[in-house]
């Protein structure tokens, strides 16, 4: 009898194993990004941005403070790209490899443009804004290469911020599409207590 009860309890425990494993390992539910459950998912043209980042713009999970809200005409009311909080200071990475295609002021703001290498014809362009440059026009940067720093001023956010957009052409996508599962989702990892399962003598 006794042996019945130790088998049944390690089949729980392997059975709670297995599915603690495939909840932890499945795909996000559909509309689940950074931004958090009111984000607006990848349309269009964003299911096929391929996901070449490496590095956040900024930190290394930054706190995304307005998602992308693509607009429903190309004038349209929207936010094209997303808001990363960050202060005045901070090192703005690239997030992929490629190279500088404008580093300057644009209305009043410090602009970083970056083409991203093997993304196609035309290429995909990441912008980060307000940005104080430490790179010019044609340098070749890789994935994480601190390409200036968040402006003081200049930022149209309410806190802190850098935008951070992507392109294709004249094509607004969201840029948080660039960043693969690993990066985009990986959170701390958590040990979950087993309860009702007796310690093996």
């Amino acid at each position: 009898m006794r042996k019945s009860a130790f088998t049944r309890a390690c089949t729980r425990l392997v059975l709670l194993v297995v599915l603690t494993l495939a909840a932890l390992l499945a795909p996000p539910p559909p509309g689940l990004s950074a931004a958090g459950a009111g984000a607006v998912p990848p349309t269009g043209e964003d299911a096929g941005t391929p996901a070449v980042g490496r590095a956040w713009p900024v930190g290394v999970r930054p706190r995304v403070l307005r998602g992308w809200e693509p607009p429903a005409t190309v004038y349209g009311r929207g936010h094209r790209g997303v808001d990363l909080a960050a202060p005045p200071g901070t090192p703005v990475r690239a997030v992929a490899a490629g190279r500088v295609s404008f580093a300057g002021r644009v209305a009043g703001k410090g602009v970083v443009s970056v083409e991203l290498t093997g993304t196609g014809d035309p290429p995909l362009r990441t912008t980060y804004e307000p940005v104080r440059a430490s790179v010019t026009e044609d340098d070749e940067v890789t994935a994480g290469e601190v390409i200036g720093t968040v402006a003081p001023t200049g930022s149209h956010c309410t806190a802190p911020c850098v935008h951070w957009g992507l392109l294709r052409g004249d094509t607004y996508l969201n840029p948080l599409t660039l960043l693969p599962p690993w990066l985009l989702h990986r959170g701390p990892s958590r040990l979950l207590p087993v309860l009702g399962v007796p310690v093996p003598e």
